[in-house]
């Protein structure tokens, strides 16, 4: 006589297949998500720095003046728009200077002209900038105040959302 149970699957065969299939699927579910989170923002299209509008070009002078702009930011999904500021001046070249107001020392806001006259100050540590935002020797600020890329289109005067650290001591 032939045995048939060489076709056939035994109970703890069964469990055991099931089981693992249903235990497959449900990682699959926990683990599915997690990895679009996390690749999902890296298949966006990243937005290049589209530059923002700050003021017109007539109205820059020789002493920095504090502008404020907004920028949209995307964090993950999440879209806000987050207000910027930078000095704006003419330097002692007669060329544009878009300097940002957070102090390279620790990231507080430095001021101009506050403590001392025709500097740039920083009231946390007592950081100082000369009048073109370059650290002073023998104060805590290790680098000059970073500066934003700006074009001029039509009198306007645009600046990247972005800064940039300069050369210097």
């Amino acid at each position: 006589m032939s045995n048939k149970k060489n076709n056939q699957v035994s109970r703890r065969q069964f469990l055991n297949y099931t089981l693992t299939g249903v235990g497959g699927f449900m990682g699959a579910a926990l683990i599915a998500p997690m990895v679009g989170f996390a690749v999902d923002p890296l298949l966006k299209g990243e937005k290049s720095g589209d530059f923002v509008y700050v003021l017109d070009v007539d109205e820059i002078t020789e002493t920095p003046q504090k502008v404020s702009f907004q920028v949209d930011q995307t964090d993950g999904w999440y879209e806000s728009k987050v207000e910027k500021n930078a000095f704006v001046f003419y330097d002692s070249n007669g060329d544009i200077l878009a300097l940002s107001p957070v102090c390279t020392h620790l990231g507080c806001t430095v001021d101009w002209a506050t403590e001392k006259e025709d500097e740039f100050f920083c009231p946390c540590h007592d950081g100082r900038y000369n009048a073109e935002g370059e650290n002073i020797a023998g104060t805590p600020p290790t680098e000059p105040l970073h500066e934003y890329t700006f074009k001029v289109e039509e009198g306007k005067l645009y600046l990247s959302p972005e800064t940039h650290a300069r050369g210097g001591a």
